[in-house]
C-alpha cells in the first residue's frame, strides 16, 4: 500500500479557513494536552516529643503551693500510658507509683515531686518526660466554728483573711459577740490565739487584725 503524501494547502484554502475559524480549532485540536505540572508538598516538620498532658480536672494551686494529705495529684508520664495515674496523697505523707512504690510527697511543690519521681523513673525508663498535675487540693483548708449560719470546713485555695470567711460562712448570727473572735493558730508546733474584733473592722478600724488566714488556722466565734 503506498502512503499517501499531504500536500501543503494553497494560500487561498488558508485565508478562507482563517475567516471561519476553523484553521485555528484544528490548530488547537492537534497540540497535545497540557497536565498541570504536580504541585509537591511541603516537608513534613520534624517531630518533636511534646510535654505530657495533665489529666483533665486538674486546677491552678495558688502561689507557695505546696503538696499535703489528701491532695488528689495526676502523675503523666509520656508515651507510658501503665506509669500515668491519679494517686491521693496518704495521711503519712506519701503516695504509691508503679515500679518505683513509695514516694514521699508531701511538703513538696509539684515541680519538686516531678523532679524526684524523673529520677526514680530513671532507673527503669530512659529519659521519662514526667509532668504533675493538681486534681484536688484538700490540704488546704481552714474552720470556722461557734455562732455563725454554716460553720464548717472551707478550702483555701487561694488568699482569704478574717472577714472573707465569715462571710463565706454566711454571716454571724444575732447573738454572737462579734467583738471577742478568736482565730486559733499552731505555728512550728506551738499554738496561739489571735483576737478579732469584727465591729472594728466593719467600721475601718485597727484593719491589721484582718490577717490572710493559713491553711490549719480555726475562727472561733463566741
Amino acid at each position: 500500500m503506498t502512503a499517501s503524501v499531504r500536500r501543503p494547502l494553497s494560500a487561498a484554502v488558508v485565508v478562507s479557513l482563517l475567516a471561519s475559524g476553523l484553521f485555528v480549532s484544528a490548530a488547537h485540536a492537534q497540540q497535545p494536552a497540557q497536565t498541570p505540572a504536580p504541585v509537591s508538598n511541603p516537608p513534613a516538620a520534624p517531630a518533636t516529643a511534646p510535654a505530657p498532658a495533665v489529666s483533665s480536672g486538674a486546677v491552678t494551686p495558688p502561689a507557695g503551693y505546696v503538696i499535703g494529705p489528701e491532695d488528689v495529684l495526676s502523675v503523666v508520664v509520656w508515651r507510658e500510658k501503665d506509669l500515668s495515674v491519679d494517686v491521693v496523697v496518704r495521711p503519712d505523707g506519701r503516695i504509691t507509683l508503679p515500679l518505683i512504690n513509695e514516694v514521699v510527697a508531701a511538703g513538696l511543690t509539684p515541680d519538686q515531686l516531678k523532679d524526684r519521681l524523673k529520677e526514680g523513673l530513671g532507673r527503669f525508663v530512659e529519659d521519662p518526660n514526667v509532668t504533675v498535675g493538681v486534681k484536688q487540693i484538700n490540704s488546704l483548708k481552714v474552720f470556722i466554728t461557734g455562732l455563725v449560719s454554716k460553720p464548717g470546713v472551707f478550702p483555701l485555695t487561694s488568699s482569704m483573711t478574717v472577714l472573707q470567711l465569715i462571710s463565706l460562712a454566711g454571716g454571724l448570727n444575732e447573738f454572737a459577740d462579734s467583738k471577742k473572735i478568736v482565730i486559733m493558730r499552731t505555728d512550728n508546733g506551738v499554738q496561739r490565739a489571735l483576737n478579732f474584733n469584727y465591729q472594728d473592722v466593719r467600721k475601718g478600724k485597727n484593719l491589721k487584725q484582718n490577717i490572710e488566714l493559713q491553711a490549719g488556722d480555726t475562727v472561733i466565734v463566741p
